[in-house]
């Protein structure tokens, strides 16, 4: 089956490739700052981050067995959005080569989606690609077989309603795999919220730059190799019970301070700025995602629920 088969029959043949439109003034922002971020291709290239982002993505799609993973693919040729591509990152760990097997669709509000073609192109890996909001895109309701939006829908405008948009474009039987971020710890959400008003005013440069010294204390914190020892539950601040390394209490009870021993400074800067930097940031109960997900008719296969997001693999009714 050719592409232009393909893309014809889901409403695509002959869209153009970058397509303007009128957004929100936080979705605006949002889309720049991902333009930005994606554009620096050293700061997530390496195998020490391509590797743990691999294995991360297995383990909450898969429970870490890409054999769950085929037999969601097998029995033909399957169409495969990507709802807020990136840079293709994620899509091209998990799927991978699998992909040339598929018919791939990216789309990406922002700049990256044509850093996910360029890389695309440069793994041999066939895609087809779109800049434009994936909630303007013409897809034909009921014609994808697999929807993937990992880590993109809390940064709409409304999660909901992007959800369900998404959900409706998908066959009978289709699957929805999907992240959002969870509610944090009551003083993390607030810090969190603050340092991202405090970049609002500033250029995606002067943000990135703005978060060195965040970025630097977390690593501060990472190599003390300290533990605290949290005696009980403190239910009104969403702290808990247990032992713990210092930096990681302070990364999910106070402000995100990213650490990894094997990654460089650039690259946990850009994980903090993926947090930090988009206005569009929304987290979500578990709760509220079974909800959407019922309004959106999708059945839940996996839920995986995790302290940094809620990773979600359903099925269209």
């Amino acid at each position: 089956m050719t592409a232009m088969s393909f893309l014809d029959r889901v409403g695509l043949a002959g869209v153009p490739r970058v397509a303007d439109g009128t957004y929100s003034g936080e979705q605006k922002q949002t889309q720049d700052a991902f333009g930005f971020k994606w554009a620096k291709r050293d700061t997530y290239e390496s195998p020490a981050m391509k590797d743990a982002c691999r294995t991360w993505l297995f383990e909450r799609y898969c429970g870490g067995d890409p054999a769950q993973l085929d037999a969601w693919l097998a029995g033909g040729r399957k169409v495969i959005l990507d709802a807020g591509c990136g840079a293709g990152f994620s899509a091209l760990l998990l799927f991978a080569e699998r992909l040339r097997d598929h018919d791939f669709i990216g789309v990406d509000i922002s700049e990256a989606a044509a850093v996910a073609r360029q890389r695309f192109a440069e793994a041999e890996i066939p895609g087809e690609f779109f800049q434009a909001s994936f909630l303007d895109l013409p897809i034909t309701d009921g014609s994808l077989d697999v929807v993937f939006s990992e880590g993109v829908l809390h940064h709409t405008d409304s999660t909901e309603r992007s959800l369900i948009h998404l959900a409706r474009k998908l066959k009978v039987g289709g699957r929805f795999l999907f992240y959002v971020y969870v509610k944090k710890a009551v003083v993390r959400e607030l810090t969190d919220d603050h340092v991202r008003d405090a970049l609002r005013p500033m250029s995606d440069e002067a943000a990135w730059e703005a978060l060195m010294p965040l970025t630097k204390l977390g690593i501060a914190l990472g190599e003390l190799g300290a533990t605290i020892d949290v005696p009980e539950d403190i239910p009104y601040l969403g702290i808990k019970q247990g032992k713990l390394d210092l930096q990681r209490f302070f990364y999910w009870n106070v402000c995100k301070l990213y650490y990894r021993p094997d990654f460089t400074l650039d690259e946990m800067n850009h994980v903090n700025f993926d947090w930090f930097r988009p206005l569009n940031c929304h987290r979500h109960t578990v709760e509220e995602i079974r909800a959407y997900c019922e309004r959106g008719d999708l059945e839940l296969e996996r839920l995986d629920v995790q302290e940094a997001g809620i990773t979600v693999v359903a099925r269209r009714r």
